[in-house]
Formats: C-alpha cells, structure tokens, sequence
C-alpha cells in the first residue's frame, strides 16, 4: 500500500454519525485511486418488468446464467438479507480523447509494418479487472469491519447477480446511455464498476450538479443516435420516439457477445460485421460524444493496472493468433480478462478477423497472402476443431468468390 493510501487509512473511534461514514468512505475510495464513487440505499430494482421482458424475448441469448437467480439479481436483500446501503465505485481504464469528429478515436488495424490486428476491447488489455478492482474494495471492507463493530460488507465486481448500473446511477455516478453503459458528464463511459453491499446505514451522496440534472431527465442523450447507427450489427434499439426512455441491447447481436460469450458457431449474417475485431467491441463508446475530451478541461489519467499488456497495444497479429496453440494463447493472455474467451472461440474470431481483413485489403499484400495460405492450412489442420476447420473452408470459398 502507498504512502498517500496509508495515510488515508480508517482510524478507529467510538462511534461514526451517517455522514461522517460517508465522507471517510468516499475519501478512502479516492485513495485507493476510484476515479468516481458514491452511496445510495439498498432497494430493488425498478425495472424488474423490463429486464424479465428482456429475458424472456431471448435478447440475453445463451447466457443462461442470466436466467438463474433472476428475484436475487433484481433485490440485493436477497444476496444480503440485512443490507441497507450500496457503495458503487467506478474505475477508469481509457481516457477521453479530443477529437474533431464521432470517428477519429477508431483505433488502426494494422501494424506499422502493414500486418493485419485482431482488435481487443480497451477494458481488457491490461490486468483483469475483477482482481484490479475487488482487492481495493475488500481492502476498505476489511478497515470498515474493524472500524464499526457489527458491521458486515460484501464486495461484488461481476462476481455476484447484481445490476451495477442501476445501483451506481442511484448513487449518482451517471446515466445509462442508449447503449445501456453508464456515463458520466465528466469522464466519459471508458469505466468499470464495483459494488460494496453493506448492514450499516450510510448517508447517501448528493449528486453533482451536472449529475443530478442527468437523473433528473432519464433520456439525457438526448436526440443523439451516434451509438445506434454506429453498431455494425444494429444491436442497440432504436427509440420509438425522441421521448421515449428505454435502454436495450440485443446480445444476441452485440459483438462484445458473439466474441466473448458466445460458444456456437456465428450467423453468418454477422461475420462482416465484426471487422477485425477478436475479443469485444468499442464502437459505441468511440462514437459517443461524451467521451469527447473538452480542450477546457485535464484529461483524466487511467488506473496503471489496465494499461495494455498486448504485444502491439491494442490488439494481436491476427497470423499470430492463426498459430497459437493453447499453450501460446494461455501466456500470450496472461493475467487478464480475456481468459473468459477459450481457445477455439479466439481461433474462431481470428478466422473471421482475417478474412475480412483479406476483403477489406488491410495491410500489406505479403501480409493478406500470408493470411489467406494460413486459412487454407487450417481447413486440414486435425489439430483444429472440427467447427473451426469447417469456418475456415466456409471462409476460403467466400474469399474466392470475393476475388481475394
């Protein structure tokens, strides 16, 4: 632990009044280096009939875990019988950068010497964001535990059915935007979220200003429809009016899904869609204007731990990844989120990433003849799964067709 985390360290006293909780809490989160934090009380959701519609149209598509524990994801009593209050932490990992238009923060797709990449989502370049962000927080739960007796906390970062969001819009930390991603008006979306459940009850954080007018006005982006026209596979609805508040995404459609969730083989109506994209997706947040860094304003530095940790920053040669084996792609992953992708679907997604990299001419043409005669191996290749070997032929035959 640093010095400056140290010093900020919970001291004991006989007794803490509400907002005395809540000012130590939220300066310890500062410490700990949260770039957003806040307090609001322990209730249930109150949009328990749109996410069992959301379920039952099928729009989670086979993440069945979504369907388990539905009453316990929508009531956080029912995780801590005893709950009162939610601490909600948000952690930067990409900066908002200035740009002059929607499109600029598109990230190059090739290396400097002309080899196709395979695109990585920003968030999981770097060290695995569960452990990043739960150690702090079952740090601060332990000095509170010492601090108050009877006092009880339960850290959550992915780890348990709770609906973050909601929780950390209550406490003010932003909106959900039409992509269902919290923004804030003054660092953006490029975040992740952490929960602390708690039995003591903690004054909940007043709102900014900027805050507070956004809760106020639920469809705070507005007439902006950057996000939906930008996603490549129309994941995002559209809203049937400008009023009209909803927020969905059909992961069924959702890149981010298809590249990290999903087992089977992909529609092919989507296999273009996905560009050169490997393990998730960041359109929506490149194109979203609130992710502009205003010239008036310091840039935001993100948490150290989710700097990239990629062998080309931010992504992987996609002739590279045609060759690992399961043993390079364990160490080529290292500590990081994108262990949740297996090695099939990553040699999957680096299939489909090369062949449209071939049709879109990415890179050099050595490069796209390199690509095209490792694809053609993997179609005998035994050592490749059956299904793998099948996209690769499938992939081979769009290709000659194409005139590639």
């Amino acid at each position: 632990m640093s010095e400056s985390s140290e010093s900020h360290r919970l001291k004991p006293s006989p007794a803490f009044t509400a907002p005395q909780i809540r000012e130590l809490v939220l300066a310890r989160c500062k410490a700990l280096g949260f770039a957003l934090a806040g307090i609001c009380p322990a209730r249930p959701s109150d949009f328990s009939d749109e996410f069992q519609t959301w379920l039952a149209q099928g729009k989670h598509a086979t993440m069945e875990y979504l369907e388990q524990y539905v009453n316990v994801r929508l009531d956080p009593s029912r995780i801590m019988p005893d709950v009162k209050s939610m601490l909600c932490v948000a952690d930067l990992y990409a900066p908002r950068v200035p740009r002059s238009g929607p499109s600029t923060s598109a990230e190059a797709t090739t290396t400097s010497e002309g080899e196709p990449l395979g695109l990585v989502a920003r968030y999981a370049r770097g060290r695995d964001y569960h452990q990043v962000i739960k150690r702090r927080l079952h740090t601060l739960a332990d000095e509170l535990r010492e601090l108050i007796p009877g006092s009880d906390f339960r850290t959550v970062v992915d780890s348990a059915p709770v609906l973050e969001r909601e929780h950390a819009a209550r406490a003010g930390l932003g909106w959900v935007g039409r992509h269902t991603l919290l923004i804030n008006p003054r660092i953006g979306s490029w975040f992740l979220l952490g929960c602390v459940l708690s039995n003591i009850e903690i004054e909940p954080t007043p709102p900014s200003e900027a805050i507070s007018s956004a809760l106020n006005h639920p469809d705070h982006c507005g007439t902006c429809t950057r996000c939906i026209d930008a996603c490549p596979t129309q994941a995002i609805t559209r809203p049937t009016n400008p009023d009209d508040p909803s927020r969905s995404v059909d992961a069924s459609r959702c890149i981010s899904y298809l590249t990290i969730e999903h087992q089977p083989p992909i529609d092919e109506r989507f296999h273009r869609a996905l560009g050169t994209r490997v393990f998730g997706c960041d359109i929506c947040q490149e194109v979203c204007p609130h992710n502009s860094q205003p010239a008036d304003q310091p840039t935001l530095v993100p948490n150290a731990s989710y700097a990239s940790r990629l062998p080309q920053s931010h992504g992987f040669k996609l002739l590279d990844m045609l060759n690992w084996t399961k043993e390079i792609r364990r160490t080529s992953l290292g500590p990081s989120a994108l262990k949740r992708a297996t090695h099939e679907m990553f040699k999957r997604n680096a299939l489909l990433a090369a062949a449209n990299a071939i049709e879109d001419r990415l890179g050099t043409d050595q490069a796209r003849a390199e690509l095209l005669d490792r694809i053609s191996e993997l179609t005998k290749d035994l050592q490749e799964s059956e299904q793998n070997r099948a996209l690769a032929k499938k992939l081979l035959e769009r290709l000659k067709k194409a005139g590639a």
